[in-house]
């Protein structure tokens, strides 16, 4: 790879820079079988997860973290434009079009940072995380939440940012950023463990077994009450009744909330659950096939890859079922070197789920590779299995 250097940006003592990459595709370099097209006039025709993915102009797909938005015919992949030497936001939240899922276009930055407002919550040097669109029916408004980080806290704030626009592309405009469910209990919390008494500063270690205990009976859901609960690695999910979740690791990641949009999917309706208290889960993604409703998350090993976990219901709201690491053969205990960001169901066939996850390269973030995988089904449990290349008809 070439980077180029397009900007520099004064940060303190540390300099930052925006580059363009521009990959150089040999023979045995990303594979012993196989050489990616190298320009824009090349198409694909099939996957080929943890390889370079170029767009419609030569260049490695910036959109890490994404999700996807089928509208009018087309997906639209929205993602995280990331930098080569820091994982903050430069630049804001990428976005890509495409027919055929295989070959991309650029369609420009659809959420960007505040270069010139310090005092905004995306100003540049914050940190946006997996941003996920959905489409609102009744405002016929695009919007788009992300797990925000404000600048120069690292991961204290833990919001949630919410953007919308009228075109799919954008421009988005940002509207707000908070913690969900401010003075709201979980659906699923008792009324003893709402009156526990029990506090953080009660505890000197963490992880210990009394520590669990008091975790699993909502230690943090009480310290966080009044000013609404921690939201970092999150998913939207839109349900056949247009009724919108968002899905997010809570309470220091140690537990998957589960939370009801509005009906114009800007705010929280108040109605919420926990999943799996002190089960310590990110990267959450959820979908629905025949009337079940399946997620898939990851441990929290850092930029490290750990093993896949899944999980079913009947309802969204639960009882929720752990089923077991989805993905099987080599790597599969590392998720095939990878961490999930979302389920991708294919538009006109219900029984196609594209398994959407990123290979980070904390080394160079910008060089992070994306690992799609088809998703079946074994006795009613998802499975996900390597494969070096594939089509959506294989």
């Amino acid at each position: 790879m070439i980077f180029n250097p397009l900007e520099t940006h004064q940060e303190g003592t540390e300099k930052t820079y925006e580059v363009v990459v521009r990959p150089i595709v040999v023979e045995n370099r990303i594979t012993s079988k196989k050489t990616l097209p190298d320009s824009s006039d090349s198409k694909y025709e099939a996957f080929h997860p943890g390889e370079l993915w170029l767009d419609d102009q030569g260049q490695h797909i910036n959109a890490h973290g994404g999700g996807i938005l089928f509208y009018e015919g087309k997906y639209y992949w929205f993602g995280e434009h990331k930098s080569a030497n820091t994982s903050r936001a430069l630049v804001g939240v990428r976005c890509y079009s495409s027919k055929d899922l295989y070959n991309w276009k650029n369609e420009g930055i659809a959420l960007s940072v505040e270069k010139n407002d310090t005092l905004s919550p995306i100003t540049l040097g914050c940190t946006i995380e997996r941003p996920k669109v959905i489409f609102n029916k009744k405002t016929k408004k695009f919007i788009m939440y992300f797990h925000l980080e404000l600048k120069g806290q690292g991961y204290s704030a833990a919001q949630v940012g919410i953007a919308t626009s009228n075109t799919i592309t954008g421009p988005y405009a940002f509207v707000k950023s908070l913690r969900p469910n401010k003075g709201e209990w979980p659906m699923n919390m008792t009324e003893s463990q709402r009156k526990f008494k029990a506090t953080p500063e009660d505890f000197d270690k963490w992880w210990t077994p009394e520590w669990m205990l008091a975790i699993k009976d909502g230690l943090f859901v009480r310290r966080d009450l009044k000013t609404g609960q921690m939201s970092r690695d999150m998913t939207l999910f839109v349900d056949e009744d247009d009724k919108a979740y968002h899905i997010y690791s809570s309470e220091e990641n140690l537990t998957i909330h589960i939370a009801e949009l509005t009906d114009d999917y800007l705010n929280y309706t108040g109605k919420y659950v926990r999943i799996f208290p002190g089960g310590h889960n990110e990267a959450p993604a959820l979908f629905k096939k025949e009337g079940k409703y399946y997620l898939i998350t990851s441990g929290c090993t850092g930029w490290n890859p750990n093993a896949a976990r899944s999980a079913v219901a009947s309802s969204v709201w639960g009882p929720w079922v752990p089923i077991g690491n989805p993905c099987r053969g080599e790597k599969s205990e590392f998720t095939f070197e990878s961490q999930s960001t979302y389920i991708l169901p294919v538009f006109g066939d219900e029984s196609t789920f594209i398994f959407m996850a990123d290979r980070w390269n904390p080394k160079c973030h910008i060089d992070g590779r994306y690992v799609w995988l088809s998703i079946n089904f074994e006795n009613s449990k998802p499975l996900i299995e390597w494969k070096k290349e594939w089509k959506l008809k294989d």
